[in-house]
């Protein structure tokens, strides 16, 4: 009985795993789907980009409003704890600024429409946008304060300030394909840069 008991166990634990894998899958893939289609992109599409079924998808989010929320959130939890590890493992404090603002500028990107998609939502909205603040403000913080430390920026730059202006950055690119706004964000933190750093 006891074995029986253990194999259930098991059995239950396994589809657990699966399960949270499928999750991880359609929302890598809807990401990246929503980066070149939009968040209006058709779910087969998202579907056959994460190799599962149309069913999968709608059993983890049943509304479109549920799964761009999801994806949101996915990847505000990415890019707050990329801050840390990139600080850890980046060659300087402003070269972890440089990569985390250009995975902000990722993250950006992948967004676009959000405010479309949940429109019928405004609650759901501004606790997303809430979230997205409370989460990566520290983290830009964190990040320019160790490029302070370090002598590689000048003191003075707000965090809110910094991802506002690279949001700003950011917005030009739907309406125009010769429009990089990572050059343009480069040259903001090159501005951020005390004048001996090269």
């Amino acid at each position: 009985m006891a074995t029986e008991g253990r194999a259930g166990e098991s059995s239950s634990r396994s589809k657990r795993v699966d399960a949270q894998r499928n999750r991880q899958t359609v929302l890598t893939a809807a990401a990246e789907v929503f980066v070149t289609s939009g968040v209006d992109a058709p779910i087969r599409q998202i579907a056959a980009k994460a190799g599962v079924g149309m069913a999968t998808i709608y059993r983890h989010f049943p509304t479109r409003a549920d799964l761009v929320t999801a994806v949101y959130r996915h990847q505000i939890e990415a890019c707050a704890e990329a801050g840390p590890n990139l600080l850890a493992s980046a060659g300087s404090p402003l070269d972890a600024l440089r990569q985390w603002t250009d995975l902000f500028v990722d993250f950006l990107v992948t967004k676009h429409g959000l405010a479309d998609a949940l429109q019928s939502d405004s609650d759901r909205f501004a606790a997303l946008h809430a979230y997205f603040l409370d989460r990566l403000l520290p983290v830009c913080a964190q990040l320019l304060n160790a490029a302070v430390e370090a002598g590689d920026i000048t003191p003075g730059t707000q965090p809110y300030e910094l991802m506002r202006g690279i949001g700003n950055l950011c917005i030009g690119r739907d309406n125009d394909p010769r429009y990089d706004p990572r050059r343009l964000v480069a040259l903001l933190l090159q501005g951020l840069q005390r004048p001996h750093t090269s």
